[in-house]
């Protein structure tokens, strides 16, 4: 059998922890951020982690299984 490809959009926007959790950056914030307030600007920094909802379509896209 051929080997199983990671998908690489999904390697690109989301990294999975030690933990297995899945993180991801912000949506909204590569432009038109002058509508913003600078609260939501702030609030959208950094990297947030991802619903377990959707986490088992994130690992199996990555290659990884999820425990």
């Amino acid at each position: 059998m051929p080997k199983m490809k990671t998908h690489k959009g999904t390697k690109k926007r989301f990294r999975l922890t030690a933990t297995g959790k899945a993180k991801h950056r912000c949506a909204g914030t590569s432009h038109l951020a002058t509508r913003m307030s600078s609260k939501r600007k702030r609030n959208l920094r950094g990297t947030r982690v991802l619903h377990d909802s959707v986490l088992h379509q994130i690992t199996a896209a990555l290659g990884k299984y999820s425990s």
